[in-house]
């Protein structure tokens, strides 16, 4: 694992604010139908490393498939800035999308390709 930051990132309208510490050393591109058609970049975290600040009331959850990504977006303007996910070892995790990131740079992270469309 790399050097953990702390970021803020939220939905476009700044309704939805959160903060998050991650190394960003593992973004993965998802070609699920979800992920690919909304174009998402992903870091998966501990749900103890993130926080939202910010718009719990502002948002409402998308589930499909096997219904076990809790996909939460902003009942304002629509933008998923993160999920959250029960792991197969029963913690708790967060799925950052790393393009809602105050102050990160496309091309500044590694993107690694998922097979999500298979499972």
């Amino acid at each position: 694992m790399g050097e953990l930051k702390t970021y803020q990132g939220g939905c476009h309208c700044g309704k939805v604010r959160y903060e998050v510490s991650t190394d960003l050393g593992h973004v993965i591109e998802c070609n699920c139908s979800h992920c690919a058609r909304k174009g998402f970049l992903l870091a998966f975290v501990d749900a103890d490393r993130f926080k939202l600040q910010q718009g719990e009331g502002e948002l409402t959850e998308y589930q499909f498939n096997k219904h076990v990504i809790h996909h939460l977006f902003c009942k304002s303007c629509g933008i998923q800035s993160f999920s959250w996910v029960v792991r197969p070892d029963g913690t708790k995790a967060n799925a950052i999308n790393v393009r809602c990131l105050d102050g990160v740079e496309a091309g500044s992270y590694t993107v690694t390709p998922v097979d999500g469309k298979s499972r």
